[in-house]
């Protein structure tokens, strides 16, 4: 339980930077992980691959699962989006229902397993949205978060949901000052919410909120509790965002051990930690995870889908791949984005503005060779681009001479080198825009081209140059006056 508990850009300009279209680098893949059987998947630990018959490049990726951890899911789990429900706790949010429908309907297209509502009992809107999302035919399961109150569920299963989400809290703040009921209520109004949906034939998913700052024998009673009714899941919620990934592994991990259902886990990200907790949860046996787009929430908000997606590729991308759309999620990340009036953070994994771009000079020339070697997520899975940025002091050699090449300019390595410390020279004035780039190359290239330029010749290459500017401005100035001349006399 959490230890403090006392109750139970890079250039701001796209233009400035080199596409580098590489195939030939391979990042490394790890085979797929088998889960274990007591939360309800088929393969057990015989399912795990031997490690003597893996390949040198999967013993090579130390975030590929290893065969030894038989309770990890990290290869066998499942999404609960919930940007529809958490995310409309998110302070700028205010979804219509063209804008639910939207989101819906890309989340099913990258392929989330689940998206989670806000509770029809919430508002009449809401419940109008539940109905018209559940009628719109996804693949994707519908499901919808309610307290654990009878009303609630009643409301809930007449809207056509694949499943109830069902929570209450458990920890002494919230028992207190929230809902004020002791334990034997909560596990009484439990079983009877839960028997109700369960009637209904649809999915009941049952959690305890503040649950890190539970008390372990409440949590582990009640789930058991649960899980021997027939729940299909038991959640744990870090309401407030307290806890650590060495405190989820432990808590996953004790409860793994005491029920057969599945688990998911819901993570805040008030200290940061909400991706690396969400990674610990499957290694600890969790079987679900519940994100929103960007992260967007109460507060800070919860586990990023982008950002979860980013760590679980790393550790076996070819799963990944084979469960979600990954190009769509650029476009995912923009419509909601635009729909909360955010804009999606430079920094953020994958899509964020410089989430593939290299800058310095020996990061540029590795990539150049291998982009595996700067690169754990290859960007081309996504739908993207890697750029290299070159109108910098601290560009190297190797990228100019990338440019060089694809504006398809014949320099020698010594030239290129020489046009490069002039770039510098530049740009230790000012960052040099990929125009003010091609246009030194052209010029120094023509000069070697016409004799006027020798390598070292900084002179020469000055006066090219100005030469050069002068011709600009006198062109771009020829352009004006004639666009501003009176037109002629029809007939003159």
């Amino acid at each position: 339980m959490c230890p403090h508990a006392n109750g139970d850009s890079t250039p701001n300009d796209p233009s400035q930077m080199v596409p580098v279209d590489l195939t030939n680098g391979t990042g490394t893949h790890s085979s797929s992980v088998a889960a274990n059987g007591a939360n309800g998947h088929s393969n057990g630990v015989n399912g795990h691959t031997n490690g003597a018959n893996k390949s040198q490049e999967q013993r090579r990726n130390p975030y590929a699962p290893r065969a030894s951890d038989f309770l990890s899911n990290i290869s066998n789990f499942k999404i609960i989006e919930s940007t529809l429900r958490e995310g409309e706790q998110f302070a700028n949010a205010f979804f219509d229902t063209k804008t639910k429908i939207a989101i819906a309907k890309a989340l099913d297209a990258f392929g989330v397993e689940y998206i989670e509502l806000t509770s029809p009992a919430a508002s009449e809107q809401s419940r109008a949205d539940c109905e018209a999302i559940c009628k719109l035919g996804l693949k994707t399961k519908i499901l919808t978060h309610i307290r654990c109150h009878m009303d609630d569920a009643r409301i809930a299963v007449e809207t056509g949901v694949d499943g109830v989400d069902v929570v209450i809290g458990t920890s002494s703040f919230l028992r207190e000052f929230s809902h004020g009921k002791d334990m034997a209520y909560i596990t009484k109004t439990a079983i009877e919410v839960i028997e109700y949906v369960k009637s209904k034939g649809i999915e009941v998913r049952f959690s305890s909120e503040d649950s890190f700052r539970s008390d372990l024998v409440d949590l582990l009673s009640i789930y058991q509790t649960v899980d021997k009714i027939g729940v299909n899941r038991v959640g744990i919620a870090d309401t407030v965002g307290c806890a650590n990934p060495r405190q989820v592994y432990d808590l996953v991990r004790t409860l793994r051990g005491v029920v057969k259902c599945d688990i998911e886990i819901h993570l805040h990200n008030d200290t940061g930690m909400a991706i690396a907790n969400a990674y610990t949860a499957l290694e600890a046996g969790a079987t679900h995870i519940d994100t929103s787009v960007l992260g967007i929430g109460e507060r800070v908000g919860i586990t990023p889908l982008g950002g979860l997606v980013a760590c679980l590729y790393a550790a076996d991308p070819e799963y990944v791949k084979s469960k979600y759309n990954l190009s769509m999620l650029r476009e995912i990340e923009n419509l909601v984005a635009e729909a909360v009036e955010v804009n999606v953070p430079f920094s953020n994994p994958i899509t964020g503005y410089c989430a593939f771009t290299h800058k310095a000079g020996i990061h540029a020339k590795a990539i150049l060779n291998n982009p595996s070697t700067y690169e754990i997520l290859k960007p081309e899975d996504f739908g993207l681009t890697r750029y290299v940025s070159i109108g910098h002091r601290l560009t190297g050699w190797n990228a100019v001479k990338s440019r060089v090449e694809q504006l398809g300019l014949k320099l020698t390595d010594d030239e290129i080198k020489d046009a490069t410390a002039k770039i510098k020279e530049l740009a230790d004035v000012r960052t040099q825009s990929m125009d003010d780039v091609d246009s030194l190359l052209r010029v120094y290239h023509s000069g070697i081209q016409s004799g006027e330029l020798a390598v070292g010749q900084k002179e020469a290459l000055d006066r090219l140059l100005r030469k050069h500017k002068e011709r600009s401005i006198a062109n771009a100035n020829g352009r004006d006056s004639s666009s501003s001349r009176p037109a002629s006399p029809v007939g003159a």
